[in-house]
Parts: structure tokens; sequence; C-alpha cells
């Protein structure tokens, strides 16, 4: 009989292990790569800001901004212009992606510059003031020479305040992801800005449930280890918001639509 009772405890199905959760009490709104699109970001702050109002539970509401917030897409000044009001009245912290990194060292020397320019920085650097006949005619030395004059110290400053990691429950925030190998406590901070393998590859248990942005995918990758949330704004024209409270997870999505306008999608779980 105890021989029985030994193969029917090894063949029963497991519990559910506990789900990954936030600390009571808080929500959270993670916000993947914005890449310049103050659009798509006005339109996913709307919608956070509409769902605040309406709570009744006196939760404490936290954003993450997986950084990113800079190249590529029209409007990167803005983007930094817009967060910075939004943080004067609430909770929202931001954390540096390789593109934030990429921005400070173009003010370095001109090597810098010039590998910045060809990964987005063109658009960037519109958006501070400089034209296009300017990009177009100017040496590289020139630009490098005008660029502390264009863009000021203190949006510098501020870009270079940006954070590299945000734990919350049994999830941490980082921009691209973390070495499997490391403990959190030991990430290097290239890693953090700038890893894709071994890490998204990797299929075991990791320290905490990761949430990034960095590697683009068509929708929100759920792998239970780590959740990717970089839907790749500034080419599909998808913004996405991740939001955790208690064990649950659902999206927000600002969505750019035909004639210019922007649509706010509201989903029940992640993929």
């Amino acid at each position: 009989m105890a021989m029985i009772e030994t193969l029917r405890a090894l063949f029963r199905p497991a519990r559910p292990a506990r789900l990954p959760r936030v600390p009571a009490g808080q929500r959270y709104y993670v916000i993947g790569d914005i890449h310049g699109r103050l659009d798509l970001y006005d339109a996913l702050i709307a919608a956070i800001e509409e769902e605040i109002a309406a709570d009744r539970a006196g939760l404490a509401m936290r954003v993450v901004l997986l950084g990113d917030l800079i190249d590529r897409g029209p409007d990167s000044a803005g983007v930094i212009a817009r967060t910075q009001e939004w943080q004067r009245r609430r909770l929202v912290r931001v954390l540096a992606g390789n593109h934030e990194e990429m921005f400070l060292e173009a003010f370095a020397r001109p090597e810098m510059l010039r590998h910045f320019l060809k990964h987005g920085g063109f658009e960037t650097l519109l958006s501070f003031g400089f034209t296009r006949q300017q990009l177009a005619s100017l040496a590289l030395e020139e630009i490098f020479a005008l660029l502390p004059k264009v863009v000021p110290q203190a949006v510098r400053d501020y870009i270079a305040s940006f954070e590299t990691m945000i734990r919350a429950g049994d999830y941490v925030f980082v921009h691209a992801g973390i070495d499997p190998a490391r403990p959190l406590a030991e990430q290097r901070g290239s890693d953090l800005l700038w890893i894709r393998e071994p890490f998204l590859t990797h299929e075991g248990p990791l320290e905490k449930v990761v949430v990034h942005g960095h590697t683009i995918f068509d929708h929100v990758m759920d792998c239970g280890n780590r959740i990717g949330i970089d839907t790749g704004a500034f080419r599909s024209g998808v913004l996405t918001a991740l939001v955790l409270e208690g064990d649950q997870r659902r999206i927000l999505q600002a969505r750019a639509e035909d004639g210019g306008s922007v649509a706010v999608f509201h989903g029940d779980r992640a993929h």
C-alpha cells in the first residue's frame, strides 16, 4: 500500500508554482522602447492617466520606462521633455538604454558621433534643432563642435541620470536583459544595456522575472522567466506598456492608424 501511495504521489499533477507578484498595493506601468515616437507616447500616457484617475482602491502607481527613449523616431527631444513633465506629477523612473549611452558618448569624440548618427542619431539631432542641410553639408568635426551648443547641458545631465536596474517584488526591470550566469547584484552595466545572447535563449529560471526591451518582437514575448515588451514603435507604430498588479499581467498598446491617428488597445494578458 505504501508503494502504491508513493507511485501516486510521483504521478500526481504538481501544484501550480506561485505566480510572480509586484508588492501589494502597487500597480506598475512598464513602457517599452519609445524611440522618439512622441505621438504614441502621448496616447499611452493619456490612457494610463485615465486608468489612474478611475482607481478607487488607493493603489500606489509606478511608471517605469525601459530605456531607448531616443533615436530613430521623429521627436526624441519631445519625448525627453514630455517625460520630464510627467515626472513632475507622477512617479516615473527611467532606465538607460543603449541608445542613451550612444547619445552621451557622441559628445566625447567625433568617431562616437559617427556611430551615433548611423544608428538613429540623425533623427535625434534634427529634433533638437539641427537642420537637414547642416547634417548633410557639414563635416563630422563641424557637427561635433556644434553638438554641445545645440543640445543643452541640462538635457545631457538628465539623460546621464537614468537608472540601469529597478526591482519590484518578483520582477526586475532592465533595458536589454541580464547575464543568466551572474546574480543580479553582480550584473555588468554593458549587459544591462546591450545583451541579447545568452539571455534571450536561456530557458532556466532566473533570480527574478526580467522585464526588458531592446530586442524587437511582433507581440509581447512572455517566456516565463522573462517578458520582452519592445514592439518596435519606431517602425511598427506600436508602443507597449505591461501593467503589473498583484500577480496579474495585462497590456496597453498605443497603435498608429491610417490618417495619422493613434488608438489605444487594452489586452487582458501578455502573450
